[in-house]
């Protein structure tokens, strides 16, 4: 039996159960706005609060924020997109969606990030967009990131699934690219009872061609102008993002006492690697990921002792069947640390003593 799960969505709902119901009946079924109702817009303008931009539009999921946001920059066949080799899937399959090439760079030894030195190396006459993402609740180097998306003239999309609330040099994740994506995907730090996601931007132009391509073209019903899709954030799970909102900072506090306690029960055990922060990111821990030469074992002996663990990711974007053409490709970090990465539990409701006794069953192990 499993003593401690690697994430326990039921703790989570269980102590905002009574107010999530009673917002849910008020605002949303009693009123039947099901559909782009007053809670969606409620939502949208909170969040692009939250995050400090103009605009917001809620959408269904994360990987459609991200093709939504690529197609509203033009980017089509012919076109190539940079982004990193070890981030998940979804961010691979929107450059894709648009018919554009994908352009994978390693990432940072040490902190998982996009490595920005080899950014430019990768540019060429195709080049319309870099998409870095802030991986496991931390911030890519955004000022090196804009600064050649600048010398360049290149779009920059942040995918930002992973770092709800992160904060780059006192700015928040997502407020700095011409685009930025979200999921609310129900594990994120801030997470809906379902798919959700959300594309943000400080640009006009950018959030009308947004807001028309995941409303099937239209910003007024029926008054379709372009060729759009329907992929609209659902009333009830912006509901369930309007309460779950206004408790993001304090989980992200917890993620971050859990994860300062990790630091300092793990530091020096084996041949254990622990992720490096950068001065200029205040991260949210979504996941908090280690590495070691032991994984598959030690994730074996952990499951023996009631520890859940997870791997993000086992396969890079490169070696998977998805992306055949990129499979003769090599990437000497994220190769590597795909067989070393391990994801130990990492929650707001996880409790100091399970944190110690993960510490301690790791310890043991070694």
């Amino acid at each position: 039996m499993t003593d401690i799960k690697f994430l326990d969505l039921k703790a989570n709902y269980e102590g905002i159960k009574d107010e999530i119901l009673d917002n849910i009946q008020k605002n949303v079924l009693d009123d039947t706005s099901y559909i782009n109702g007053p809670s969606v817009a409620k939502f949208e303008s909170k969040f692009a609060d939250y995050i400090g931009v103009n605009y917001c539009v809620g959408v269904g999921n994360g990987t459609d924020a991200l093709e939504i946001a690529l197609q509203s920059l033009g980017i089509t066949t012919g076109d190539e997109v940079i982004t990193q080799a070890n981030t998940f899937i979804s961010t691979a399959l929107a450059i894709r969606y648009c018919g554009a090439t994908i352009v994978l760079v390693d990432h940072n030894d040490d902190d998982f990030m996009i490595n920005v030195d080899e950014i430019e190396s990768k540019i060429t006459l195709k080049t319309k967009c870099i998409l870095p993402v802030h991986l496991y609740g931390h911030c890519a180097n955004m000022d090196k990131i804009m600064q050649i998306a600048k010398k360049h003239n290149l779009f920059v999309v942040e995918d930002v699934a992973q770092s709800h609330g992160a904060l780059y040099k006192g700015k928040r994740a997502g407020s700095f690219g011409d685009l930025a994506c979200f999921s609310f995907y129900p594990g994120k730090n801030l997470g809906a009872y379902g798919d959700g996601g959300a594309i943000i931007t400080n640009n006009e132009d950018l959030y009308n061609k947004v807001y028309k391509i995941h409303n099937l073209g239209s910003k007024i019903k029926y008054h379709h102008e372009i060729n759009g899709r329907n992929s609209r954030l659902d009333s009830i799970q912006a509901e369930i993002l309007n309460t779950k909102l206004k408790y993001l900072n304090e989980n992200n506090n917890k993620r971050l006492n859990n994860a300062k306690l990790y630091n300092k029960l793990l530091n020096n055990v084996g041949d254990i690697k622990l992720q490096s922060i950068n001065d200029w990111c205040d991260p949210v821990y979504h996941l908090y990921v280690i590495r070691t030469s032991h994984r598959d074992e030690l994730q074996k002996y952990l499951k023996e002792h009631g520890v859940e663990t997870g791997v993000h990711y086992p396969i890079p974007l490169h070696k998977s069947s998805a992306f055949s053409e990129l499979n003769d490709q090599v990437y000497l970090n994220t190769d590597e640390n795909c067989n070393k990465i391990l994801s130990l539990p990492m929650y707001p409701e996880l409790s100091t003593e399970s944190v110690k006794k993960i510490c301690e069953t790791i310890e043991f192990f070694f």
